[in-house]
């Protein structure tokens, strides 16, 4: 056997880099994170070959002096910690030492710096973790790293590696994460002199995200903040509806720090559950501060993944966050493209849109005030109970802005050519499909899928103990003869199911009688709505509370009652989508797949290949 030795600097250097450089991309997240630990303003990124042949990340930051360029190069030296207890305080991104001499022991590495204190800057060059030379340079205050030939001095390394595309992907993810994390900041990535993307200092989140995933993506967005208990959650999160066939665009940064975290993950995922699709993910650019005691960022030697200390109290802050966010998020009303500013006609004697004054003197013309006749009668349109008994109609001069309501009472939703609506019926097409006209485009709803939202909502609310239902009695009572486990359940969501519009007594020892059912229940359903509620408690167990079962009862019912009859009248139709629009969530079934979307009128423009 032979005999324990100490290993050589070179050799402990090129260890330590198997652990810190996987592959390309992780030096660039090495040294992203020196660039903005020194405070830069402007951080340039440029790569070739995937990564493979040249990496440079340049920055305007604090900068070095020579001795400290060199002592940089030494394994484990820092600035950032002097102790142990350090760790649990620190916010700096990389301050355990080891990447720059890790990654110059194999490659081709050559580092420029000056700090503001020296009018000359340093170069150092080292190759495959042997030193070649240390010289003066001019150079710009801050700091530029060369990173050639990866993996030159332990090439079976770069058998690992993927394929070029796959290695560049993997880069420029990484650069734009880094690059959403500090919009102050002003990035450029190029790929062999060509710009990936290039995003100056911004205000806000909002705006970065334009600039890196495009307009598009930002709008499908909003806001999100909340704090409690020394925990705070801002960021950007999908509007419902919203979803993406991967996890990629979902996104997390604990103390501005990108991090992969399955607590973060499915808390998210769980937060959307009914609100999209199940096998989809919710966009999200979330950001987490916490006390850095509360985390460790130590526990992967890339610091990828963290722990939290109370990973419960994440999990329940960040599920609560986006439920009640999720709930609260109602469909905004459309706003009227256009104030309509009614006259009375002196010739006509009806109602007409009123003649901008400003237009009439851009032509030269002056309108006289002509006196009105007062008027008898009015289109059939005009609500004329808002004025009292024997009051004559208004003339031009009492007209105002916000009359118009008034004689045009707007409502959400109305058929064909019934006067002034935000979603208009066009038509019906197959089975529940329907086509409303917007003023900002086309809306197609599925008739079933609506249903089956306003019919989960409502019966959700009368869980919640917002609305109750009437029993209505059923003509021959069903029996339900059932075992001691269910018999218990039953028993115990006697309460709930009461709330529901059930009327269930006990008719013996595990025997029960069903004499009323809901309206919205046929009787002849009411037996298997319970037998549902049943089997699906004992599935689940004790894992989920009274109103989770019944949801999910009210989702097999709700499905169940969507396919009995065929489609759906005209009339149907107008007063389901008035009631979707009302709905907490309105943009998906309680399975979570959409209930309708809209083509903007852009996209037509586009097609045609002019405005409309």
């Amino acid at each position: 056997m032979s005999k324990i030795r100490i290993l050589a600097d070179r050799v402990a250097n090129q260890i330590a880099a198997g652990e810190v450089v996987e592959r390309p991309a992780s030096v660039v997240k090495e040294l992203l994170e020196n660039s903005v630990d020194a405070r830069a303003s402007r951080i340039e990124v440029e790569f070739r070959n995937g990564g493979k042949s040249y990496i440079r990340v340049e920055d305007d930051g604090i900068g070095m002096a020579q001795d400290q360029a060199l002592l940089s190069l030494e394994r484990h030296a820092t600035s950032k910690i002097r102790d142990a207890g350090d760790l649990n305080h620190v916010r700096s991104f990389g301050f355990r030492g080891e990447a720059l001499p890790s990654i110059a022991s194999i490659s081709r590495f050559s580092l420029r710096t000056r700090c503001k204190e020296e009018k000359e800057g340093s170069e150092i060059l080292i190759n495959g973790g042997k030193m070649v030379h240390v010289k003066e340079c001019g150079m710009p205050l801050g700091t530029r790293i060369e990173v050639s030939h990866l993996f030159n001095s332990v090439p079976g390394r770069r058998k690992f590696l993927k394929t070029e595309i796959t290695e560049s992907t993997h880069l420029m993810h990484l650069a734009k994460l880094y690059a959403l994390a500090h919009p102050r900041i002003h990035f450029t990535l190029l790929e062999g002199g060509r710009t990936i993307f290039k995003s100056p200092a911004c205000e806000d989140l909002y705006e970065r995200v334009s600039e890196i995933f495009g307009k598009g993506f930002a709008e499908s967005l909003s806001h999100l903040s909340a704090e409690e208990n020394g925990l705070a959650l801002n960021g950007l999160v999908g509007k419902l509806g919203q979803s993406r066939p991967t996890r990629k665009e979902l996104i997390f940064f604990v103390n501005q720090r990108p991090v992969d975290s399955k607590t973060l993950s499915y808390a998210t995922i769980e937060a959307f559950h009914t609100f999209i699709p199940r096998g989809r993910f919710p966009p999200a650019i979330l950001f987490l501060e916490i006390d850095p005691a509360s985390v460790d960022v130590n526990v992967h030697p890339s610091k990828k993944e963290i722990r939290f200390r109370e990973e419960a109290k994440v999990r329940n802050f960040l599920l609560t966050t986006l439920l009640n966010r999720n709930r609260d998020f109602n469909l905004q009303a459309p706003t009227k493209p256009n104030e309509i500013k009614l006259e009375v006609d002196s010739v006509s004697t009806k109602l007409v849109p009123q003649i901008d004054p400003k237009a009439l003197e851009m032509y030269g013309l002056n309108q006289s005030p002509i006196p009105q006749p007062q008027v008898n009668s009015v289109e059939k349109n005009v609500d004329l109970s808002v004025r009292p008994s024997g009051e004559q109609p208004s003339t031009p001069d009492t007209y105002k802005e916000g009359d118009c309501d008034q004689l045009f009472p707007e409502e959400f939703v109305r058929p064909r050519g019934a006067g002034l609506a935000s979603w208009r019926l066009i038509d019906r097409i197959k089975g529940g499909l329907a086509l409303f006209a917007t003023a900002e485009g086309l809306v197609a709803m599925h008739g079933r899928a609506a249903y089956e939202r306003v019919r989960f909502e409502e019966l959700e609310s009368c869980l919640q103990g917002k609305l109750q239902y009437e029993s209505q009695a059923l003509l021959l009572p069903e029996n339900l003869e059932l075992d001691s486990i269910d018999s218990t359940c039953l028993n115990q969501n006697s309460i709930g199911l009461q709330r529901l519009g059930f009327d269930i007594e006990e008719f013996g020892r595990n025997f029960f009688r069903i004499n009323g059912c809901p309206p919205w229940l046929t009787p002849e359903r009411s037996l298997a709505f319970i037998k549902d509620f049943l089997e699906i408690a004992r599935e689940e167990g004790s894992s989920l509370q009274t109103l989770e079962i019944v949801q999910e009862a009210m989702v097999r019912e709700s499905c169940f009652k969507s396919t009995e009859g065929g489609g759906f009248s005209d009339e149907e139709l107008i007063l389901l989508a008035k009631e979707l629009l009302q709905c907490g969530n309105p943009y998906t079934c309680p399975k979570g797949r959409p209930t309708f979307f809209e083509i903007p009128i852009r996209d037509f423009e586009k097609r045609f290949q002019r405005r409309i």
